[in-house]
């Protein structure tokens, strides 16, 4: 939502994307109310087998150009690997990762041929280390990352700019806009949906590349690279059961 308020801000026309039909046509409709823009909602769970790719052939059907693409759907499971529901892993799998795949993969030709042309990959810095308790989640936030940056350097050049985001604790939403602020020791940790935003348009205009909002998440990052890797899951289990 916070990505589609902040381009609907720059004029930006948007085609929006949901599974549950009637928030989708209310935010649709308070987006075309407040703002000079068109807005297409399309109805779809992209958890759903093949979803990526079912969307990519209603929007060249429907005539339906795509300049930039945003990957920010997402969900993550928390709990022992065991414990949790494999048909409820295999669909987060699906939304995090093969949707991506499907819709970059489905939408590249016809970006191509625009002039104006970008990708937005939504990532998390859970993606940087082995995270138990949370493993498929971690490892599908891996897999994004990592096919983001290489995606980058081979659209290159093609003209596509590609944008990894990797934002760390976020604000619920109900937060964002809030008169009360965060202070002690979690200021500066959690971070609002629309910084996430401002960052990752502020790097897409820049040329692309990876941004890990946050001063305090990308030292995180940094120091997860002095420390053996063999540690980083047992520090990470310890602090998880904490």
């Amino acid at each position: 939502m916070s990505f589609a308020r902040g381009l609907a801000e720059r004029h930006c026309n948007l085609v929006l994307v949901a599974r549950s039909p009637e928030p989708l046509h209310a935010f649709a409709n308070e987006l075309r109310r407040s703002h000079p823009v068109s807005v297409i909602a399309i109805q779809i769970d992209l958890s759903s087998p093949g979803a990526g790719e079912i969307l990519a052939e209603q929007l060249s059907s429907g005539n339906i150009p795509v300049e930039l693409l945003v990957n920010n759907a997402g969900f993550g499971l928390r709990g022992e690997f065991r414990g949790l529901s494999l048909s409820r892993q295999l669909e987060m799998l699906r939304l995090n990762n093969q949707a991506i795949v499907e819709l970059t993969y489905s939408l590249l030709p016809g970006m191509l041929e625009r002039r104006q042309k970008g990708i937005i990959n939504i990532s998390s810095t859970a993606g940087f280390q082995p995270i138990p308790f949370a493993s498929a989640y971690s490892a599908s936030k891996a897999f994004l990352t990592t096919f983001s940056l290489a995606l980058e350097q081979e659209l290159r050049c093609a003209g596509v700019t590609v944008v990894t985001v990797c934002p760390g604790r976020l604000r619920k939403i109900e937060n964002v806009g809030s008169s009360q602020r965060i202070r002690g020791g979690w200021a500066g940790v959690y971070q609002s949906h629309e910084e996430v935003v401002l960052d990752a348009l502020r790097v897409l205009a820049n040329g692309g590349g990876l941004t890990v909002p946050g001063a305090l998440n990308k030292f995180s990052v940094f120091v997860q690279r002095l420390i053996p890797r063999r540690l980083v899951p047992r520090m990470v289990a310890k602090l998880s059961k904490a």
